[in-house]
């Protein structure tokens, strides 16, 4: 039973300068709706309420979006603007969701190092705060119906094109199914050449308690930063590890092109306004 969840939300957000200089990527709004709050409730929809955030210097809006604004759930209440008041309380309530401040921006492996104590000796879920799954089941039930199948640490993955695998961890294993894999090897941002296959890391993992003691045992790598993918890569050596094709699409917003594809795939989704978007589309690609 996977109880717990833990979002990295403390990387800088260069890729999307000037923004980000003053606000979290994590909260950079699909339409209305921050980022995070989507990877939450993809936590809360696989049954996960006990989540943490790794946050950073500059965050607090985050810790502020999942807290009560009670002078604006009075000011809504007031006006009997029932709707967004019920909303802003569901917010507040959807999960136990705590925080912990990652001192510097060491790395993925080093973020998830801050969980330890709040995990305890209990598998975990991760999802990185930048990261918006689309899919009918959520990415992280799937990968937790995996665990509960195979017993090990359990990552998604992706097909992507050959010419993109040096953005990416890329894994190679051994097909067990259609859509899962046991790993041989895990490899940070490879060389065309070097990659074991085209299967990237999609930003949601299942893993047990001993990734703990991998990270502390990891030297920095790329970026002089501690890589969560060589943690793994140590963790392959004691367990099996697992690699689970996902059934969905995955966004990343920290990529200012793929924010721009995802913020209109989301509008044309939206019944109140999505058949006036489309038009307006259409119209601006036919001038």
């Amino acid at each position: 039973m996977i109880r717990k969840a833990v979002i990295p939300a403390a990387g800088l957000g260069t890729r999307f300068l000037p923004a980000t200089k003053s606000m979290p990527k994590e909260m950079l709004p699909i339409i209305d709706i921050p980022t995070i709050q989507y990877v939450v409730q993809e936590a809360v929809d696989s049954g996960i309420e006990d989540i943490l955030i790794i946050s950073g210097k500059g965050k607090r809006a985050i810790e502020d979006h999942f807290d009560r604004n009670v002078e604006l759930e009075s000011r809504l209440e007031e006006k009997e603007d029932m709707i967004w008041f019920n909303e802003m309380r569901r917010l507040a309530d959807m999960a136990n969701v705590h925080f912990v401040r990652q001192k510097e921006a060491n790395g993925l492996g080093d973020a998830i190092y801050y969980a330890r104590h709040h995990v305890g000796n209990e598998p975990f879920a991760v999802l990185l705060g930048d990261t918006i799954m689309d899919s009918v089941i959520p990415v992280t039930q799937q990968l937790m119906d995996t665990y509960e199948q195979y017993g090990g640490s359990v990552i998604a993955v992706e097909q992507v094109p050959a010419n993109k695998v040096n953005r990416y961890g890329i894994v190679g294993g051994n097909s067990l199914s259609d859509t899962i894999l046991e790993l041989t090897t895990l490899v940070e941002k490879p060389a065309i050449e070097l990659a074991p296959s085209n299967l990237a890391i999609a930003g949601r993992y299942i893993l047990t308690p001993e990734i703990f003691n991998c990270i502390e045992q990891t030297p920095k790598g790329k970026n002089n930063e501690i890589q969560l993918t060589d943690s793994l890569l140590l963790l392959l050596k004691r367990e099996n590890i697992y690699a689970h094709h996902i059934e969905g699409k995955r966004h990343d917003i920290g990529d200012k092109l793929d924010y721009l594809k995802t913020t209109v795939e989301f509008a044309l989704k939206r019944k109140e306004f999505a058949e006036p978007f489309r038009q307006f589309l259409i119209e601006l690609l036919n001038k």
